[in-house]
């Protein structure tokens, strides 16, 4: 399950943290850290590759 403030790795390489959820999951507004800086964009399940987990929580 992905919280809010996840980072995670999307499929096309980029790491983003997730800010907002939509209908529990369906949908996630993301900061996506880009070679031109963060972008805030949509972000469907299908777009994330995996939930990045730090050791610290």
């Amino acid at each position: 399950m992905i919280k809010q403030y996840d980072k995670v790795k999307l499929k096309d390489g980029y790491y983003a943290f997730i800010v907002e959820i939509f209908n529990d999951g369906e949908a996630y507004m993301a900061d996506i850290d880009k070679e031109d800086g963060t972008h805030t964009e949509h972000v469907l399940p299908d777009d994330i590759a995996e939930v990045i987990k730090d050791d610290i929580e």
